[in-house]
């Protein structure tokens, strides 16, 4: 039997040798709540027990350091932590980057986030933004480690020049396989950034290996990283799955199974199934789809019967190497242009905070994948054309940042 995975937190909780050089310094914490330890401790709680550390300040992404806030563009306020009386800063409310009086607040930053391993995902914009902070201020950043739960394989266009938004850090296909340790590596090689940075590494990080291929399944309890991240199947198709928000289809928010499904009132699901199949049945290699009816809550069509599309990534037909969650949405995109070419897809709302660009086109980095999917000539082969020289060019660019 392997030894059991040990995340970045618990390494540093249970070995004094590792808190070292923190002693005598001022420590923050940048955390949500899946900064648990394998007891389930919370970072902030767990970090305030060791005697030889001194907290003088935490940070929350968005969502916030409780994860409270349920939608995009829901602000969280600064507070003060009833428990510790250390204040708590938002870095998704009046700022998204850290101000000069918050990093006055401390001299080593541990972050400790759960991602899922997808670009759009906003905590690693945050850790972008903290690491040229601490740069400017002179700052040490430490990434406590955890799993990429959506584990190595690479899929997506890379993002474009300017293209750059608080839903998009940088130059990186859409599904990076990559931890937030290593990306805290990638990040400062490419902004060329001066910055004390360190990883406190995990211990047995296995994401080669089944039936987790990323998340220690069995061996660690999942806890939301955000209110819409309820569980490793929805990690998984997660980078397919986001474009929804720049649609006018539903994501499944709002229901029980958020960003594993979609549909809208209007959908022919059925059909929609069978043009898929017969476009590009290759791209829907490793996961079972399934027709299904839900009623949304709340957010898009709430309270409407929707027919849609499950994708289904946990029983034993799901092959992690063939999975392709990105292609998968983009070929539902594709056939819905097919049979209904007038259908009002593309969702024009202010998005994390951008007014002028569709949403559709800031989630992917580019108007590439709109622009192939409203072209009645283009093919699946084409876009093959377009994203594979981005995702080998990724393969190879990653390797000197991997640490497992």
């Amino acid at each position: 039997m392997p030894a059991p995975i040990r995340f970045g937190l618990d390494r540093l909780i249970q070995q004094p040798d590792l808190r070292r050089p923190l002693q005598g310094r001022r420590v923050a914490l940048l955390a949500h709540p899946a900064s648990v330890t394998l007891d389930l401790t919370h970072a902030l709680d767990a970090l305030s027990a060791c005697a030889d550390l001194k907290l003088t300040a935490a940070f929350g992404p968005q969502h916030g350091l409780r994860g409270d806030k349920q939608d995009n563009m829901m602000e969280s306020p600064d507070f003060l932590d009833p428990r510790h009386g250390i204040p708590v800063f938002s870095l998704y409310g009046e700022v998204r980057r850290p101000t000069a009086a918050m990093m006055d607040t401390f001299d080593v930053l541990l972050v400790d986030l759960q991602d899922l391993g997808c670009r759009i995902y906003t905590f690693i914009t945050t850790l972008r933004y903290v690491l040229e902070a601490a740069a400017i201020h002179g700052k040490a950043v430490w990434v406590l480690d955890r799993p990429n739960p959506a584990g190595r394989p690479v899929e997506g266009l890379t993002l474009r020049p300017d293209w750059e938004s608080f839903v998009g850090a940088g130059p990186m296909p859409m599904r990076h396989g990559l931890t937030l340790g290593e990306l805290g590596h990638w990040f400062i090689a490419t902004l060329k950034l001066d910055v004390d940075y360190r990883v406190i590494a995990m211990d047995g990080w296995r994401p080669a290996e089944g039936p987790g291929y990323g998340w220690p399944l069995g061996e660690r309890t999942w806890i939301n990283p955000s209110p819409n991240a309820p569980n490793l199947s929805m990690a998984r198709a997660y980078a397919g799955t986001v474009m929804l928000e720049g649609t006018t289809l539903s994501e499944g928010r709002g229901t029980t199974r958020p960003l594993e499904l979609f549909g809208a009132p209007d959908l022919d699901a059925h059909a929609l199934l069978k043009e898929m199949r017969a476009l590009a049945p290759e791209w829907l290699a490793g996961c079972m789809l399934r027709e299904c009816w839900f009623e949304p809550t709340f957010h898009k069509h709430a309270g409407k019967l929707c027919n849609g599309i499950q994708i289904h990534v946990e029983d034993g037909s799901y092959r992690h190497d063939e999975f392709q969650p990105w292609r998968v949405m983009a070929l539902a995109f594709k056939a819905i242009r097919r049979l209904q070419p007038d259908y009002p897809l593309w969702r024009d709302f202010p998005y994390e905070y951008e007014h002028e660009r569709l949403a559709i086109d800031l989630i992917v980095g580019s108007p590439l994948l709109r622009e192939w999917v409203d072209d009645p000539a283009a093919t699946p082969s084409d876009l093959d054309a377009l994203t594979q020289p981005d995702e080998k060019a990724w393969l190879e660019e990653r390797v000197k940042y991997l640490l497992y």
